[in-house]
């Protein structure tokens, strides 16, 4: 299936998809939306409004890629939430990879929404998760 519209409102997976990531992670209003959930992998969307962040997390047992589409922002990584001392500025086209068991942050520097494009290695989230919010998102942790 093809996605050309540049919209998702659906978790696409687990089966074959295809769609243009970058277009519907710019698209995207949501602060996470799953697109698509396998059984070893799981792409998300994000969207982080200005002078937000992720939030401080880490994944024992996942690997995360994520791409930024949109935006200017600082990320942060460390071995503790206290001393995330990998601190560099990336931006559109920048691509981060966090091992698993590794703190990290991403914080929207610019002027626009940030947008990005995640990667979760295996699956992170429920398929179909979507969180309108940030605060939607810290109430199911």
């Amino acid at each position: 299936m093809n996605n050309w519209n540049c919209e998702s409102r659906v978790d696409n997976g687990p089966g074959p998809y295809v769609a243009n990531v970058g277009c519907m992670a710019v698209n995207n209003v949501h602060f996470r939306h799953t697109l698509w959930t396998g059984c070893n992998a799981q792409m998300t969307l994000m969207s982080i409004p200005v002078c937000s962040d992720i939030g401080a997390e880490i994944h024992p047992d996942t690997d995360q890629i994520i791409r930024i589409e949109q935006g200017m922002a600082m990320v942060m990584m460390g071995d503790c939430q206290e001393r995330m001392d990998m601190q560099t500025r990336a931006g559109r086209g920048d691509t981060v990879f966090v091992p698993a068991g590794t703190w990290h942050n991403i914080v929207n520097t610019g002027r626009m929404p940030l947008k990005l494009s995640t990667i979760y290695a295996p699956p992170h989230h429920p398929a179909g998760t979507i969180h309108a919010t940030k605060a939607d998102a810290e109430q199911e942790k």
